[in-house]
């Protein structure tokens, strides 16, 4: 099989070759144990006959069920999204671990083709659903309340009801998904095959990014120099592929007649327009008071005139420039979580014995982090690419967050266990200030305290501060395609409109800077995903404050909200702690504990 010439990595050492204890790997045969396996075939089989026999009991039938008809048909729908989702999961999570290995690219599209064809005839169930008269669908859950149970799907589902279009055009809509996912997958595999020389020394995008936090000014320099020199030579790729991916969604969204480019996003997050505006404008007012302040105070410990985009995520110069190897990292994230409650460390501890963490830099593998919650009578699977940094710590402890809140929702079952976006990070970033808070209250000096704070602030900053500009481009550039073909010069260009705007002025922008959209996955996976960083940030800052006070009962409110998974709204999980998202003020109150870190770190200079 071809594969994209790579140098040879150890997979257990960060870029410098110094040692990070044994990388836990991927043990994926709690999915299946190969693309072989006699199981996999059986659910293949067993998926192709069960989508088929649905859509000949049901199709055009919706409306003549009582409510156990209507239960028994929500059961067999939620079964077959099981088994699909096994499946991708298996076909996706091998394909991240190498995404240019042609085997692995191919089962995936191969996989993912087979079960759009199966699941084309089940497009009539949502569409029928959403027929079904507001009267009837009152009385069906009223008679049934296992069927009841299912309400908050139903009222995602006919959430679309007025942007539904007839159902030939929706089983077209539904098999045009594959050509969206090729897309997709162009960037993947242009993005993970990338080849950047630092020193002499091929490496791939993580370990060029990577280079961007050495204590090294000129090594940052390079780095900077080196990602804008390859995004430049591919910009026209990149290009094509935010024209065609913000063309179809143009497209779809006229067609079924949304009022905004941004409102397929809110309608699948459970979130008003109105909270998202609030949560924006509240840290777009917040810029000067956040990122501006940081940045002049960071500006000043580097000792600059004016900060290069290469000092931005620069380590402090009286940072420890120590590794943290996995088993630290490991004990510092499960100490923190045990601390909180024990029932937490439990749920954590097989993720790290158990194969469900995949954490090496190695050559292919799909840049960043992530955990996958694959489906609920499996387990989460968690990446990262560790490379020995007190943020990577942090990066464990956001991503073991997420796969805690996946295990606790299973209980939920298929349909009802997902979160939407604005609540999926709620554990993950409670899990990252948990081991934070461990950290800070284990500094022994002034100076460790002041370390740990500015790099938390940073953290934030990136969460909050630069997901907000990310969503303000995206709502630029959406806009600007609506108009017509976009050059790569005209995506530069709004890129740099909220880049100065959102870092402040303590910057200056090198030239090639105006390409660094090309390389941010959200943009092309999930347009609009990015402001559900900066929700779950302010929630959790709010969640956190709460939990600080000492309210009683914090730890059993906070499981069963964690249990919830997506069966409630954020108004009803939140309202057990006093707080309330659609409440102006109570994103102030996330962003002032940002603030109140600033705040300190300026009487640390005094």
């Amino acid at each position: 099989m071809f594969q994209l010439p790579f140098p040879v990595h150890d997979a257990n050492a960060n870029t410098k070759g110094e040692p990070l204890g044994n990388l836990p790997e991927w043990n994926l045969d709690d999915l299946y144990t190969g693309e072989n396996a006699p199981e996999l075939k059986r659910d293949s089989d067993w998926l192709e006959e069960a989508c088929a026999s649905f859509a000949r009991d049901y199709e055009g039938k919706l409306v003549t069920l009582d409510s156990d008809g209507l239960l028994d048909c929500v059961l067999r729908n939620e079964k077959i999204n099981q088994v699909a989702g096994r499946i991708m999961s298996y076909a996706g999570l091998r394909y991240y671990q190498m995404t240019t290995d042609a085997g692995r690219a191919k089962f995936m599209s191969d996989s993912q083709e087979k079960i759009t064809n199966y699941t084309t005839p089940l497009v009539f169930f949502t569409l029928e659903l959403n027929r079904l008269d507001d009267t009837h669908m009152e009385g069906l859950l009223a008679a049934n309340a296992k069927l009841a149970r299912y309400k908050p799907v139903f009222d995602r589902i006919r959430a679309m009801k007025k942007y539904q279009l007839s159902d030939e055009l929706e089983k077209f809509m539904h098999d045009l998904g594959v050509v969206g996912d090729a897309w997709e997958r162009l960037f993947d595999e242009t993005i993970a095959g990338l080849e950047f020389e630092i020193d002499g020394e091929q490496l791939n995008i993580e370990g060029t990014l990577n280079f961007l936090t050495d204590p090294d000014r000129a090594k940052r320099e390079a780095a900077a120099r080196e990602l804008a020199d390859v995004f430049g030579s591919n910009i026209k790729t990149f290009a094509r592929v935010h024209n065609t991916q913000a063309k179809e969604k143009e497209i779809i969204d006229r067609w079924r007649g949304m009022e905004t480019p941004q409102t397929g996003r809110h309608l699948s997050n459970d979130v008003e327009p109105e909270v998202v505006q609030a949560l924006r404008d509240a840290v777009v007012a917040a810029y000067p008071k956040l990122s501006h302040r940081y940045y002049e105070l960071k500006r000043k410990w580097l000792g600059l005139d004016v900060m290069q985009v290469w000092d931005r995520n620069a380590p402090l110069p009286m940072e420890d420039p120590t590794i943290v190897n996995w088993d630290q990292a490991e004990k510092t994230v499960m100490d923190a979580y045990t601390a909180f409650d024990p029932r937490m460390g439990e749920i954590a501890k097989p993720f790290f014995s158990d194969g469900w963490i995949d954490a090496g830099v190695k050559p292919g593998k799909a840049p960043g982090a992530f955990a996958h919650p694959t489906v609920t009578d499996v387990h989460p699977y968690v990446m990262l690419n560790y490379l020995g940094k007190p943020r990577d710590v942090m990066t464990l402890a956001h991503e073991l967050g997420h796969g805690v809140h996946q295990v606790l929702a299973a209980g939920q079952g298929e349909m009802l266990s997902s979160t939407p976006l604005t609540l999926a990070e709620t554990a993950s970033v409670f899990g990252e200030m948990l081991t934070f808070r461990k950290m800070l209250d284990g500094a022994e000096t002034k100076a460790q305290r002041k370390i740990m704070l500015a790099g938390k602030v940073e953290d934030m900053i990136n969460t909050v501060v630069r997901q907000i500009a990310f969503y303000d481009f995206e709502c630029k550039l959406h806009a600007a395609r609506a108009g017509g073909e976009l050059t790569p010069e005209n995506v530069n260009e709004i890129w740099m409109s909220v880049q100065g705007e959102s870092l402040g002025p303590a910057f200056e922008f090198m030239d090639g800077y105006e390409t660094f959209w090309a390389y941010i996955p959200h943009f092309v996976h999930s347009p609009f995903y990015v402001y559900a960083y900066a929700f779950g940030d302010g929630l959790v800052n709010a969640l956190y404050a709460v939990y600080a006070e000492g309210d009683e009962g914090f730890e059993d409110k906070y499981f069963d909200m964690l249990k919830a998974g997506g069966s409630k709204h954020h108004k009803e999980l939140l309202a057990p702690f006093g707080l309330d998202a659609s409440d102006p003020k109570f994103w102030d109150k996330g962003l002032s504990m940002i603030s109140g870190f600033i705040d300190e770190l300026e009487a640390m200079e005094e």
